[in-house]
């Protein structure tokens, strides 16, 4: 049977026949397609790694590639097997397309067309077929009008960009990164020369489902170069043992939930840089998925980390493992919940910048109402007279509503605002509920807020994109920042987890619905939050031993020691109870009246107001009602081991004032004030 009439000679032969003129005129008439293909929308780490990918409208993975960022030695490859005399040609290579009929006829029927990269790339533009003379000839007529338009270094881009490579993969880049999981800025000879291979037959030479055939397509393009003097022998002999790929590597998706935010706030973005550091952000992930192991289908966690002198966000996790569908895909980051204890810690700073209290001031847990409202500790027990450093750190709950009720619900709301937090309250008025978590917030305003707390009482937006600097705003003094972080550096850690002096508050939200755990140390904030989507309860779930060791865990990847607190602010004072100015003594209540306590306590001697001698430095003291053993206090300091018996003798410093206070085996207590003289 009678060969077709070659293609390529054909096609030689139509150049041939044109005139110069003619040719020139034909090709100036030329439409293009267009020629800028649409790229994927890349989110960029901090160091300018990829982070998370996105596909262009039609599901094809297209990243953009700059000729620059990719291996020298593939892209000598590829012209050495491609198109030798790429630099030379003006679109249409006629030496090859004659040798290429030759060819044709010899064998008698087509063995190649004598494409050049130009034409390639004319054909990838239109998505032209390569059967017929007629889309041969349309090939030609626009790379020479490429050729006249374009440099060599943008039609060589533009191959890079938009050569198929298999199944939804376009450009080379997509393929280095799906084949081999690394950007084609280091290929080995085996990689370049797969990558060189592909385009020519993408769909039967894809190495994840037809790698025998992937192999055989690689092993042609080595030994050709080989030959050709374009790699050595020997190194192309090598790179035949090299094994191919034999499935398609994810593309990188880490902080999934914080990109899709990023990309939804603006999709027409072809490059979204962040602040996010990558290692960090995968051990977290790791993190997340291991911290709801075995604790229900259904449980969930968040994670924040940033740099709390900058505003930085470093790592951020929106659920326990992505998905598109169910629970994973919501961003837990930023629902609204109720943060249980964890806003204590800004009611004790603005009321130690008020002047009302230190943290050695003595406050007294006992029953209260405060119009109607009498909020109780989380264990129903009362502890009588303690410090405020002691009251927070036990996060008692009485104590936090008093001095909520000294510096009002509206101040606590103000200081709320100022940091930057979004906090909603159910029926639109404060009252003094909000210290326990009677407001909605989300993890990261939360972390905001500890953020100007460790840094030293002044907010500044967290941010996950470069930007200008934002002037912060004071929410506290630095004095009072510094109180609250001392007293949160010295709460116990979880058990089992080292003592580091991380300044934490732990939450719990009303029906274990909520665990939180916030701490800062004197750089960095990470804030964890753990519940249901639906925010139904989790049974048995507490913030100390639920979200606590993740926060623990989570500052042990970020780095293997803890950034110290700075020093306390000139002006901080920091005294014992006794040596306090008067007023600083003992807190007292503005609104709150005291409830009685059935068989509570009571001091018999001495009575309140009295002005009591000492024998030798000694003093009697009695009490009635209660339950033994008694502990007794002289200005919030024990002056008295546990005693069953109701009438003791302390042994006082000295004469003077003193709050004497006297706690039972149920917490309740009692306290009498007066002066002692000798």
């Amino acid at each position: 049977m009678r060969a077709r009439w070659p293609f390529a000679l054909a096609l030689a032969l139509f150049l041939f026949g044109l005139g110069r003129g003619a040719l020139d005129a034909w090709v100036a008439a030329t439409m293009l397609p267009p020629l800028t293909p649409a790229v994927s929308t890349e989110v960029l780490e901090r160091d300018g790694s990829l982070m998370r990918l996105y596909p262009v409208g039609n599901g094809l993975w297209r990243p953009a590639v700059d000729p620059h960022s990719v291996d020298p030695d593939y892209l000598r490859m590829l012209i050495g097997y491609e198109d030798r005399r790429f630099y030379r040609h003006d679109g249409v290579d006629l030496r090859a397309l004659l040798r290429a009929g030759f060819h044709d006829v010899m064998a008698g029927h087509i063995v190649s067309g004598g494409s050049t990269l130009t034409m390639q790339v004319a054909r990838l533009l239109e998505n032209s077929g390569t059967g017929r003379i007629a889309g041969k000839i349309r090939q030609i007529r626009v790379a020479l009008a490429l050729e006249r338009r374009l440099t060599k270094a943008q039609i060589l881009s533009l191959y890079l960009q938009i050569a198929p490579f298999g199944g939804n993969l376009e450009g080379v880049r997509a393929a280095s990164l799906a084949y081999f999981g690394k950007e084609p800025r280091h290929l080995t000879t085996a990689e370049a020369a797969l990558l060189v291979a592909l385009p020519q037959s993408p769909e039967q030479r894809r190495p994840d489902r037809f790698a025998k055939a992937a192999r055989a397509a690689r092993a042609r393009v080595l030994m050709r170069l080989g030959g050709a003097g374009v790699i050595p022998r020997a190194e192309a002999k090598s790179a035949q043992t090299e094994p191919v790929p034999t499935r398609r590597r994810p593309f990188p998706m880490l902080a999934p939930q914080l990109s899709d935010r990023l990309h939804g706030a603006d999709p027409a973005a072809r490059v979204i840089r962040t602040t996010i550091d990558a290692g960090l952000q995968a051990q977290l992930q790791e993190l997340a998925t291991a911290s709801v192991a075995g604790q229900g289908p259904r449980l969930q966690v968040a994670m924040v980390v940033a740099d709390h002198r900058s505003g930085a966000i470093l790592a951020e996790v929106g659920s326990a493992q992505y998905a598109e569908t169910g629970d994973g895909y919501i961003d837990f980051t930023r629902t609204l919940r109720s943060p249980g204890s964890t806003l204590k810690p800004l009611v004790y700073g603005l009321a130690f910048d008020a002047g009302l209290a230190n943290p050695e001031t003595l406050i007294d847990d006992r029953p209260v109402d405060f119009n109607g409202y009498a909020p109780q500790n989380f264990d129903h027990r009362y502890r009588g007279m303690v410090r405020l450093r002691s009251a927070l750190q036990m996060s008692l709950n009485i104590p936090a509503v008093m001095l909520t009720d000294a510096i009002g619900p509206a101040n606590l709301m103000a200081g709320l605002k100022r940091a930057g937090v979004r906090a909603v309250v159910p029926g639109g008025n404060p009252g003094l509920a909000v210290v326990l978590g009677g407001v909605g917030v989300d993890l990261h305003d939360l972390v905001q807020l500890y953020a100007a707390i460790g840094r030293g009482g002044v907010a500044l937006p967290l941010h996950v994109t470069p930007g200008a600097d934002v002037a912060g705003r004071r929410i506290m003094s630095s004095v009072a920042a510094w109180q609250v972080g001392d007293i949160l550096s010295g709460l116990a850690p979880p058990p089992g987890l080292p003592e580091n002096g991380l300044s934490y508050k732990t939450g719990t939200s009303y029906g274990h619905r909520d665990a939180w755990a916030v701490g800062f140390d004197g750089r960095d904030v990470i804030g964890v939050w753990m519940g249901h989507a639906d925010a139904t309860p989790v049974p048995g779930a507490f913030g100390g031993e639920l979200a606590a060791p993740v926060l623990f865990r989570a500052f042990a990847r970020l780095k293997p020691k803890l950034t110290p607190l700075p020093p306390a602010p000139t002006g901080t004072l920091i005294a014992p109870n006794a040596d306090l100015p008067l007023p600083l003594r003992v807190f007292r209540p503005r609104g709150a009246e005291v409830l009685p306590q059935p068989d509570a306590p009571q001091v018999a001697f001495p009575p309140d107001g009295a002005v009591v001698e000492l024998n030798a430095g000694d003093l009697l003291v009695k009490v009635q009602n209660g339950a033994p053993p008694f502990v007794w206090m002289a200005n919030g300091r024990p002056v008295a081991t546990p005693s069953h018996d109701r009438d003791e003798v302390l042994h006082m410093a000295g004469p003077g004032f003193v709050t004497l206070s006297v706690i039972d085996a149920q917490g309740r207590s009692a306290r009498v004030s007066v002066r002692l003289v000798r």
